[in-house]
């Protein structure tokens, strides 16, 4: 959460490939985990207290590392500060003291493990080709990998929550739960133009254009070990996308055991 955001930029950048995956799907989301498994439950009535506080610090978060995405020369830089902008839209749903709105932060965060791990590992297929993640060397990349660019852009519309992917149905539950608590906190829901300037904007820079020069000698699409490797990412994209009953009817029932405990 901004302002204390700075780390995760540095790790992204430093971390091998393995290392983004890991940090984005998993790591990210322990803190996400310690407000629902720690500081919700245990001190509630500090969280509902405090809730107009972080609510507050996650709309500028939103708003400030979408804006700072577009300002990014890295292409790790890009996907890092998105992942900010949508663990804060995630952090907006647990402390919205509605239970939808809980609900669709835990899917958030499955939803994001998939999409943003899938973008880190894009990432990584044209650095190991092109030895630069420096957006302005990459233009017209979809003459050379067409199968390549086709995913990068099912993952581009499911980052930016497009119909039909498991981004717009969380994305649609939080801010539907933090409508409830306060009608002014529907300010986050500027994500949803936001997230698609950037996101469309990397994505037409990368792959449309004139073709660049330090790309004309190398010439290679994703291999079979890497095309296989995205395949249960865009199953399960799609998968929680269009059946969200998969994840919601467990955390109801889950939610209906507490209760009768």
């Amino acid at each position: 959460m901004v302002p204390f955001h700075l780390w995760l930029i540095s790790a992204h950048v430093e971390a091998p490939t393995a290392g983004s995956v890991i940090l984005a799907a998993i790591l990210l989301k322990l803190g996400s985990y310690g407000f629902i498994r720690y500081s919700i439950p245990l001190f509630p009535e500090a969280s509902h207290l405090l809730s107009p506080f972080l609510c507050s610090l996650c709309i500028i978060a939103i708003i400030y590392t979408s804006v700072a995405c577009l300002a990014q020369l890295d292409l790790k830089r890009v996907i890092a500060y998105s992942s900010i902008g949508h663990m804060n839209t995630s952090v907006i749903g647990l402390f919205s003291n509605d239970y939808h709105g809980i609900s669709a932060s835990i899917y958030f965060l499955i939803s994001h493990g998939l999409i943003s791990s899938a973008l880190f590992l894009l990432i990584g297929v044209i650095y190991d080709r092109y030895h630069t993640r420096t957006i302005k060397y990459f233009r017209g990349i979809v003459m050379l990998m067409p199968l390549f660019t086709l995913i990068f852009l099912i993952f581009t519309l499911a980052n930016a929550a497009i119909p039909g992917t498991s981004g717009f149905i969380s994305e649609f539950i939080v801010f539907l739960g933090i409508y409830h608590m306060n009608p002014l906190v529907v300010f986050a829901a500027s994500a949803i133009i936001l997230t698609p300037c950037y996101a469309l904007w990397l994505f037409h820079r990368v792959s449309y254009g004139s073709f660049s020069n330090y790309l004309a000698s190398l010439f290679q699409d994703l291999t079979v070990k890497e095309f296989h490797l995205f395949l249960p990412l865009i199953f399960f994209t799609f998968l929680f996308g269009l059946s969200p009953h998969f994840i919601l009817n467990y955390l109801h029932y889950f939610q209906f055991q507490l209760t009768s405990a």
